[in-house]
């Protein structure tokens, strides 16, 4: 059974406020991921700097917690600590944020230890990361285009 999400929008409006409530509160049980979005939009989607601030302390605290010495558990937490970063950047669906986001990532991976270069993976893993940046910078306005592409070649050069 297939529902568009036209049909909840016009069924969603015939509901009152309880009816409302009850539905989200349902929904946030459900799945860890629904009652993460529900949070954001109701108490962090307002102030999107504050938002990235606390996304990129959780990644401070996952990069501590890297084992630097083996790099198959590395590239694990890696994966694992971009992995959370992309749910937030669709949680947020701003192109700053993510550029953001992404922008500290890469950064992080640079200034960690870890010895990236001499994994194929993880050098691929940070290519895609740069590319993905610069595919969203070009769509950006001219001033916002300069400011994050100086981050970029800060991170590159």
């Amino acid at each position: 059974m297939q529902i568009t999400i036209g049909e909840v929008k016009k069924e969603l409006s015939h509901l009152n406020k309880e009816e409302l409530m009850s539905l989200c509160l349902r929904l946030a049980k459900y799945k860890k991921d629904n009652k993460e979005l529900l949070g954001y939009l109701l108490f962090d989607s307002y102030n999107e700097q504050i938002f990235i601030q606390k996304v990129k302390t959780e990644m401070d605290e996952q990069f501590l917690s890297i084992n630097k010495s083996n790099l198959y558990w590395a590239k694990k937490s890696l994966r694992k600590i971009l992995r959370n970063t992309n749910k937030y950047v669709k949680y947020s669906a701003k192109k700053e944020t993510e550029l953001d986001l992404l922008l500290y990532f890469c950064l992080k991976l640079k200034t960690s230890g870890i010895s990236y270069g001499s994994s194929t993976a993880l050098i691929n893993l940070y290519e895609q990361q740069v590319r993905k940046i610069t595919k969203i910078i070009d769509g950006l306005h001219e001033d916002l285009r300069q400011d994050y592409t100086a981050e970029l070649n800060k991170i590159t050069g």
